[in-house]
């Protein structure tokens, strides 16, 4: 697809849409307040790093202690053809624990002298405008698209600013276009420019980009068939074609499920990182049965560098998981999932994962050898079902990472939630 034709849906453009869509649609029913709705969202986590190797000069342990909040208010529309409306994100996390050179978990800012602040906080809004099914979004976003999916693993999450635009005006077929121009990370209170990512030294660190472009397509075939395909421009740095497709299948007394994802990655404009070429093929195969799932993933990696992506942000592949994600050039990994149900044995809310991923024939950065690495995961987690902590949850999840050119890692993580509807 030309960059140059998509370019032009600036925020202006997209605005412009809705309101030429407006005078096309059906007069909306909706009311301001009474639709509207808010909730606070707590998460208490505590992340331990241990580093298994590396120099006298790097830091051996990350660990910190924090509680995040986040006060979520959506309003409703006003009435009329063109309906309008605005959301406003609270954020405040709090230390409840750090330092003695052990920060960098990312639940916390690191200031110029190491430390980290007692609290740090931010504010999110978003104005709205909505036309039948059309709706247009211009301010904050924790967008969960393939070409750019917001961490949400900390206390805070990471959030985009811009304008993005979705439309289901035809049924089965859901759009999604926009242009996001600046980035909050989860652990920072200042909007920055977007980042490339250069993990093990993939691309040249620090390289900015002006603002993302994309747009996407999700269709429904049906209950049991789903296709996608997203295309995004990093401005003088890449672009990227996602195509997916997500399938389910009864099969005996269970379920099979496929999730298939490909990705190409080129350079493009004025190449600010230098050469990007990358095809991603992953896949996850899940079967389900009595509370049973077992799941088998496969991903590669090929063309002359790694997978690229905003610094911060999810990598939408099947093997990014808790420490590592596989993605390095020439790198081809496996998975091997496990979960369980313990409601089928009498104990609701309570369940179990584990998972293995073995990586091989990855490219190092600035050599012409080859490594592997390995991660294995597990995971217990437990839902309140009733009482007065109804809905609050416990999650212990548990990391191992050991590689032939990254640092060796064991984490452990315990994390405490709970979302509160206000109204």
């Amino acid at each position: 697809m030309p960059t140059a034709s998509y370019r032009a849906l600036s925020p202006v453009h997209l605005l412009s849409l809705a309101i030429s869509t407006a005078l096309l649609a059906p007069a909306a029913h909706a009311d301001f307040v009474a639709d509207s709705k808010a909730s606070l969202t707590t998460t208490n986590i505590y992340l331990n790093r241990d580093f298994r190797e590396g120099t006298s000069s790097q830091q051996n342990k990350r660990d910190e202690w924090g509680q995040g909040f986040l006060l979520d208010i959506q309003s409703g529309y006003t009435e009329g053809t063109v309906g309008f409306g605005v959301d406003a994100l609270g954020m405040l996390g709090v230390k409840l624990n750090s330092g003695g050179g052990s920060t960098g978990t990312d639940l916390l800012p690191v200031q110029d002298d190491g430390g980290t602040p007692d609290q740090f906080g931010r504010v999110g809004l978003t104005g709205k405008i909505k036309v039948s099914k059309t709706e247009l979004r211009y301010g904050s976003h924790i967008p969960e698209l393939p070409v750019v999916k917001a961490s949400d693993s900390r206390l805070l999450p990471q959030v985009f600013e811009g304008g993005l635009l979705t439309s289901s005006e035809l049924e089965g077929l859901t759009f999604t276009g926009g242009r996001l121009d600046k980035v909050i990370d989860r652990a920072s209170t200042n909007s920055e420019e977007l980042i490339l990512n250069s993990k093990n030294k993939r691309f040249a660190g620090g390289v900015t980009a002006d603002h993302l472009d994309l747009m996407g397509l999700d269709y429904s075939f049906n209950k049991q068939l789903k296709g996608r395909y997203y295309f995004a421009d990093l401005d003088d740095i890449y672009r990227q074609h996602f195509f997916g497709l997500l399938a389910s299948q009864p099969l005996g007394n269970g379920n099979l499920s496929a999730d298939v994802r490909m990705m190409l990655s080129k350079d493009s404009g004025a190449a600010n990182a230098g050469k990007v070429d990358n095809r991603a093929f992953n896949a996850m195969f899940t079967y389900a049965i009595a509370g049973h799932k077992l799941g088998l993933g496969f991903q590669d990696m090929s063309g002359d560098t790694g997978y690229a992506y905003i610094d911060g942000s999810d990598p939408f592949l099947v093997n990014f998981v808790q420490i590592n994600d596989f993605a390095n050039a020439d790198e081809r990994s496996w998975q091997a999932r496990y979960d369980y149900d313990f409601g089928k044995l009498g104990v609701p809310g309570l369940s179990f994962m584990t998972r293995y991923i073995k990586g091989s024939d990855a490219q190092i950065a600035g050599s012409n050898d080859t490594g592997g690495e390995w991660e294995r995961d597990i995971e217990v987690k437990y839902v309140v079902q009733s009482g007065p902590l109804k809905d609050v949850y416990v999650r212990l999840r548990n990391a191992s990472f050991k590689s032939d050119f990254a640092r060796d890692a064991d984490e452990n993580r315990v994390i405490v939630g709970y979302t509160l509807p206000i109204w």
